[in-house]
């Protein structure tokens, strides 16, 4: 039987996601983090994208997170989500309109401040996006 840790993943709206884990897999700021069962414990801030998720019975859960911050510990990994939907439910035209707005936005900028904001929603709208696209090509093999 393999190893595991628990594994909660939660939003200011619910919980998306709580159960066993082999493996886990992030996109921490300093790049994606791969957690194994009695991982180090560490604090990572999470920026827009795919937390993957390797189930008991070698399944894996697919989650998008717009940002948040991962706590890992021997044996429980907890993700506080911004936001967080199951990748199989994104909004594929949403996402590219959000993108497309967010690009117009950083375009036409009028302030630093505006610029800030378009450049955190294109990076959301795009990691939805390759979520999506991730989604896809695992649907074909």
């Amino acid at each position: 039987m393999a190893m595991t840790t628990h594994i909660d993943i939660v939003s200011s709206e619910s919980e998306i996601f709580s159960g066993s884990a082999t493996m886990i897999y992030a996109p921490a700021e300093m790049g994606e983090v791969g957690i194994a069962p009695r991982h180090a414990p560490m604090l990572a801030r999470l920026k827009p994208g795919e937390v993957r998720v390797v189930t008991q019975d070698r399944e894996e859960q697919h989650i998008y997170v717009s940002g948040g911050i991962l706590e890992v510990q021997p044996h429980v990994v907890t993700i506080l989500a911004d936001t967080a939907t199951r990748a199989s439910d994104l909004d594929e035209v949403a996402a590219l309109e959000a993108r497309e707005r967010a690009e117009r936005a950083m375009h036409n900028k009028t302030d630093a401040i505006d610029y800030a904001k378009a450049q955190k929603e294109f990076a959301e709208a795009a990691a939805q996006l390759r979520s999506i696209e991730a989604l896809r090509k695992r649907a074909r093999r």
